[in-house]
C-alpha cells in the first residue's frame, strides 16, 4: 500500500497498480471526471428510521463495531428481524427531489452519488427482479408520487445539470442466492455468501444473473448514468466472489459509452478511479482518485449527529483538490425525506465560498509545490492558485507569505478580484492584505498567481 494513501474504514486500492482504461472514451471521460471536483453523496434507505449504521449491523462478524447504536435489543436475532421489517414502515413523505437538487447545485456539487441499493438489498428503484423495495406493496411509501425515489432523485439532479453516479452494491443480503439458507453457515454470519460459490456454482450463477439485472435494469431505464459506483469489496474474483463484472460493464456500455466504473478495492479494468473512504490522501496520487468523506460522522442519518463547520469543509475540499483528488460529500437525509438544516447550513458555507473562489477548484490538476507552510496550491494551465488554509480565529494581518518561489508578474485576490501589491523574497511572497479584510479570519483566502 502507497504510505501516503491512508487507510479508511475500507482501505482503497493501490496507486501503483492502477490499470489505465484501454478505450480513449473512457480515458477522456476519467479527464471530465477530474475536472468537476465536488460530488454529493446520499445514503439513504431503510437504515435511515433507526439512526443507525446502514447495512452492517445485519452481519455477525461486523457487530462489534457496527451495533453500537442498537441499544434497544440485545437479541441479534430479534434485531435483525426488525432491521429487515423496516421495509414495512419506511415512509419518507416529506421528500423533495427538487428540494435536494436545489441545495446541490447551488453551492456547486457537479455530480451525485445515490444508494440505489445498500447491501442490506432493499432497492431505492422499480427493480423487476425483487419485491424487497421502496416501490413493493409491503413499503407504505409505494403510493406516494415519488415513490420510484431513485428515478425521480436522477432526474431532479439532472435536470439542475449535475452528472450522475449510482451507487450500487454487488452483496445482497436479502438474495436467497447470496445468504443462502441452509448452507455451509448460518444466514447472517458474516459479510460473505453462506456458502463457497466454487462448490455451489448452480446458485452462485443465480446470484450473478439477479445482479446484472438489477445494473442493466439502472443503465436501461433511468437515463443518462455517468458513473457506476459499485460498493462491497469482497465481491471479486480475489474472494471467490466472481460476478463477471467486465461482462455486464460491456453490456452497460453499449448502452451507455461513457460509463465510468468505480468497482472499489478491487482494482483492475473496472476501478476507474480509486475511492478513499473517510480519509484524505497525506501527498498527491498521480491517478484518478476521490474520497468520500461525510458532512456529519455517519454515512447514514443519525439523531444525535454533528456537523463540520464550513470552514473545515472548504479545508476538506482544498486538502483533496491540492493532492489531485475529487470530494464526495455525504449528507444523509432524515427519515422523512428531509436534508437535515445543520448540514445544509455547513455546505451553503462551503457553496458561498466557492462561488468566490471556486476558479481555483473547479478544472485544476496538482501544482508542481502540493502544498507548504498552510498553504495548498492548484493548478489550470500555467496559471498557479495559492490556497491559505486559515485557521479558525486567527486573522489576517498587513502582510501574508505566500510560499512560492517561482517567478509572478501579479498576485490577485480572487474573492475581490483584486491585483494586490507584493514583493519576492527568499521564503516566497509577501502580498499586502487590502484594508478591508486585516483584522478578518475568511475560511481560505485565494490568490491566483499570474505568470
Amino acid at each position: 500500500m502507497a504510505d501516503n494513501i491512508l487507510q479508511g474504514m475500507h482501505g482503497c486500492s493501490r496507486e501503483d497498480e492502477y490499470v489505465t482504461p484501454a478505450d480513449p472514451l473512457i480515458r477522456e471521460r476519467l479527464e471530465w471526471f477530474q475536472d468537476q471536483k465536488l460530488a454529493m453523496m446520499m445514503h439513504f434507505g431503510i437504515y435511515s428510521q433507526l439512526g443507525i449504521c446502514e447495512s452492517w449491523p445485519l452481519s455477525d462478524d461486523d457487530a462489534s463495531w457496527s451495533r453500537e447504536d442498537v441499544i434497544w435489543e440485545k437479541d441479534p436475532e430479534v434485531f435483525k428481524k426488525q432491521y429487515r421489517d423496516m421495509n414495512r414502515s419506511f415512509n419518507p413523505v416529506c421528500i423533495q427531489p427538487d428540494a435536494w437538487a436545489d441545495v446541490a447545485a447551488r453551492n456547486g456539487f457537479k455530480y451525485l452519488i445515490f444508494t440505489t441499493k445498500h447491501h442490506d438489498g432493499f432497492c431505492l428503484f422499480d427493480s423487476k427482479y425483487t419485491d424487497y423495495k421502496v416501490t413493493g406493496e409491503d413499503c407504505p411509501f409505494h403510493t406516494h408520487r415519488h415513490a420510484n425515489i431513485v428515478r425521480d432523485v436522477f432526474d431532479a439532479f439532472r435536470n439542475r445539470g449535475l452528472a450522475i453516479g449510482a451507487y450500487f452494491s454487488k452483496p445482497d443480503w436479502h438474495c436467497p442466492w447470496y445468504w443462502a439458507e441452509g448452507m455451509e453457515k448460518p444466514v447472517a454470519a458474516s459479510r460473505n455468501p453462506t456458502y463457497d460459490p466454487a462448490r455451489h456454482p448452480e446458485i452462485w450463477d443465480k446470484f450473478v444473473e439477479f445482479t446484472h439485472n438489477q445494473i442493466m435494469e439502472l443503465i436501461s431505464d433511468y437515463g443518462r448514468i455517468d458513473i457506476l459506483w459499485l460498493d462491497g469489496g469482497q465481491v471479486g474474483p480475489q474472494n471467490g466472489q466472481d460476478i463477471r463484472l467486465s461482462d455486464v460493464v460491456a453490456r452497460a456500455r453499449a448502452i451507455q459509452p461513457w460509463l465510468i466504473t468505480a468497482d472499489r478495492t478491487i482494482g483492475g479494468e473496472n476501478e476507474n478511479y480509486i475511492t478513499p473512504e473517510q480519509s484524505v490522501p497525506t501527498s498527491p496520487i498521480h491517478v484518478p482518485w476521490e474520497s468520500c468523506v461525510t458532512v456529519g460522522r455517519a454515512f447514514s442519518y443519525r439523531y444525535d449527529e454533528t456537523y463540520k463547520t464550513p470552514r473545515e469543509l472548504v479545508h476538506l475540499l482544498i486538502n483533496v483538490v491540492s493532492r489531485g483528488g475529487n470530494l464526495a460529500l455525504n449528507i444523509a437525509p432524515a427519515p422523512n425525506g428531509t436534508l437535515p438544516r445543520p448540514a445544509v447550513k455547513a455546505v451553503d458555507g462551503l457553496g458561498a465560498w466557492l462561488r468566490g473562489n471556486g476558479e481555483a477548484i473547479y478544472g485544476t490538476r496538482i501544482a508542481e509545490v502540493s502544498e507548504a507552510d498552510g498553504t495548498a496550491f492548484t493548478r489550470k494551465g500555467d496559471m498557479n492558485y495559492a490556497l491559505m488554509k486559515l485557521p479558525e480565529g486567527e486573522a489576517l494581518g498587513e502582510t501574508v507569505l505566500i510560499p512560492w518561489v517561482k517567478p509572478v508578474s501579479c498576485v490577485r485576490l480572487l474573492e475581490l478580484d483584486a491585483a494586490l501589491p507584493f514583493e519576492t523574497t527568499e521564503a516566497g511572497l509577501k502580498v499586502s492584505i487590502p484594508e478591508i479584510l486585516r483584522g478578518s479570519s475568511p475560511l481560505a483566502p485565494v490568490f491566483r498567481l499570474e505568470p
